[in-house]
């Protein structure tokens, strides 16, 4: 609980000593009971006993509404200066929080003409307290982490604030300045692209914006800085030299606070790989290597020489294939002379081969293969395969080879943000992974109410035979949407489906713009028109999460919003994201999804005597049809999360293994 770290004393930022929370190893089986124990208590208390503290936490933040409200704008710059001293010198305890989030609340209404509602004054209430705030879509989030982050930033605790996007990191950056300016607080934020300069200033700020790739890379460049943990007398010893014993300067102060904004997608959807920090490294016989691969692999079938597992997204090589590769490996020199090496260069050139898709999970603009963020929509320029996997790409592609990389650096999700001294999150989507999240994290998730009746109306799912079924139905729902006023948002999950929908919108007559990976220069164009009457906007995951599309004139009276989701996500958090874009802040809506089974999640999935089952229903019995087709959607779903879940785990256990390995160096990450 962030309410036991704060009570240690305050240190001005200029005594601190990369402040970060042990790394404490919890996969003994004894740490596993104990922390099923803990989730289970949890769950044994009434959801209604945590939602009653926080009300009487808001409405102990209320009773100051009055008096604040009669202070004129100097009256209030002099409380701001009482609070600051009162939050460090007393902690986070007592009447000075709830009167700092009264005084938060009061600039909030007069600096940005919005005053957060109790049910935001609740959920800023959860993530003081180290909680996870479950808030449905459109409840205004980003309005709801001010109060605890001015809070806490007053109190002298640096707070990175973690959002998906750079886009949303500025956007959230720009949206909360006027109010943590007013509080005198100092606002920086971390994008793309940045020099080690610009990063340094911004995280000096009181507050920092950014995503969690941009924020953990920084924290791994520091730790090469700092040679792997940070030693107390060394930096300190630094400092007083103007400079750390390494001679460079680090970027960040610590990890002191985070607030994670779609905490989800963050902590649990991105936690299934370590991020690694890496250098270019050029072999002079990369390029061969890469050629002679992917003519090796040319030379395999599949199922005779190797089989290709979707679901776990790997390639399996037979003992046949294995023959076979130690047949031909003599014509193609001694970079293949070896068994081991020969194998796992061909595995990798199999998977470039089989499993990445061009549009799905990679783009080629300007003559480079940019990788594309499955849960985003985004590429992501600077971002490269590992383990000469990029370079097989790239020769797949007929790009020119990039150097390969070479590790300095690496961390998972979970231990990065395990050592945040006060982790909390928000998400509209938390309650499917309650479970991973505490005992991941010990971060417990707790729901917020909405404050009004939701007004979207959702229909049941369609399920067409093909896919070309499939878009034919997505253009005529379109076009009888389109002609009620409607605006309409079509999701995708790939580059290549959003492109298949145009050209279906585009034979069916129906003018539409698409916001895709290939199209992101005009994301904030394309969102500020998507909600007017009539629009169609066509679009991957890139207007999920966090876009908030402000409906037209009228457009609330011809019924809101229209959702058409054509493809189901691995995981229904996602699908869920998607169609909370609809029906926000009181606002009407209307969902329909529209899906076939050619899609990839039963594709890939051991459904397919079921699905020639449904083929042969089609006729006889359609009712019967469509429900065996939303259930088959159903299970793909639900075993391709619980993979993915197991994958997580497993990513941990390997990561502590090999810090155990690799402890005896020094270098712990």
């Amino acid at each position: 609980m962030f309410a036991e770290a704060v009570r240690r004393p305050i240190v001005p930022t200029w005594l601190d000593v990369y402040p970060e929370e042990a790394d404490e190893d919890d996969t003994h089986p004894l740490s596993a009971m104990a922390s099923w124990a803990s989730l289970m208590l949890r769950r044994s208390t009434p959801s209604s006993l945590h939602r009653a503290c926080l009300r009487a936490a808001v409405a102990r933040v209320n009773a100051h509404a009055d008096r604040l409200a009669d202070l004129s704008d100097q009256e209030l710059q002099a409380m701001i200066g009482e609070m600051r001293r009162a939050l460090r010198a007393d902690g986070f305890k007592g009447a000075s929080v709830e009167t700092a989030f009264a005084l938060v609340r009061e600039i909030c209404a007069r600096r940005i003409g919005l005053r957060p509602y109790d049910v935001q004054i609740m959920a800023g209430w959860a993530l003081l307290n180290g909680q996870l705030a479950e808030m449905e879509t459109g409840e205004g989030k980003t309005l709801s982490a001010i109060p605890p982050v001015g809070t806490i930033a007053l109190a002298g605790v640096p707070v990175h604030v973690f959002t998906v996007n750079d886009y949303l990191a500025e956007r959230d950056a720009d949206y909360g300045r006027p109010v943590l300016e007013a509080l005198g607080l100092s606002i920086g934020v971390v994008v793309e692209g940045m020099a080690p300069e610009a990063r340094r200033a911004a995280y000096a700020s009181d507050v920092v914006y950014g995503t969690y790739k941009q924020i953990v890379f920084d924290f791994l460049r520091d730790r090469l800085v700092l040679r792997g943990r940070p030693d107390p007398l060394n930096v300190k010893a630094g400092r007083l030299a103007g400079e750390n014993t390494s001679g460079e300067a680090l970027l960040m102060r610590g990890l002191h606070c985070a607030i994670v904004d779609e905490a989800d997608s963050v902590l649990i959807d991105e936690a299934r790989t370590p991020l690694i920090l890496s250098r270019k490294s050029r072999r002079p016989d990369e390029e061969e290597l890469a050629a002679d691969a992917m003519a090796l692999a040319g030379m395999l079938e599949r199922d005779a020489h190797y089989k290709v597992h979707h679901l776990e997204r790997r390639i399996e090589l037979t003992e046949a294939g294995r023959q076979r590769l130690a047949a031909k490996a003599g014509a193609f020199g001694p970079l293949f002379a070896g068994k081991r090496r020969r194998e796992e260069t061909v595995v990798q050139a199999l998977y470039g081969l089989a499993l990445l898709k061009r549009g799905e999970h990679y783009l080629v603009k300007d003559g480079k293969v940019q990788i594309i963020d499955e849960f985003t929509g985004r590429t992501m320029p600077d971002r490269t395969w590992s383990h000469g996997l990029h370079q097989m790409v790239e020769f797949k592609e007929q790009c020119e080879p990039s150097a390969q990389s070479e590790t300095l650096a690496q961390i998972t999700t979970q231990r990065f943000f395990r050592r945040y001294r006060h982790l909390a999150g928000m998400s509209g989507t938390a309650r499917e992974v309650e479970a991973e999240l505490w005992s991941v994290y010990r971060l417990p998730v707790v729901g917020i109410p909405k404050r009004k009746k939701g007004r979207r109306i959702v229909a049941p799912a369609l399920v067409m035979r093909s896919k070309a079924d499939k878009w034919v139905k997505v253009a005529a729902r379109t076009v009888s949407l389109k002609a009620g006023g409607q605006p309409v948002l079509i999701g995708t999950r790939t580059v290549t489906a959003s492109e298949e929908v145009s050209d279906a919108l585009a034979r069916a007559g129906v003018a539409h713009r698409v916001l895709n990976a290939d199209q992101d220069a005009a994301e904030a164009d394309i969102v500020a028109q998507a909600g007017h009457a009539g629009q169609v906007t066509v679009a991957t995951n890139m207007a999920g999460r966090g876009t908030d599309i402000a409906l037209g004139e009228g457009v609330a009276a011809a019924g809101g919003l229209a959702v058409i989701m054509t493809e189901r996500h691995d995981s229904g958090r996602i699908d869920r994201q998607l169609i909370g874009r609809c029906a926000r802040q009181d606002d009407p809506g209307r969902v329909e999804i529209i899906l076939s089974l050619e899609d990839g999640l039963v594709m890939v999935s051991p459904w397919q005597k079921v699905l020639r089952t449904v083929t042969v229903l089609s006729c006889v019995a359609p009712k019967f049809e469509l429900f065996l087709g939303r259930l088959i959607f159903g299970r793909a779903q639900l075993r391709i999360e619980r993979l993915h879940a197991r994958m997580r785990k497993t990513c941990v256990i390997q990561d502590r293994q090999l810090s155990r390995l690799l402890a005896f160096s020094g270098l712990l990450e």
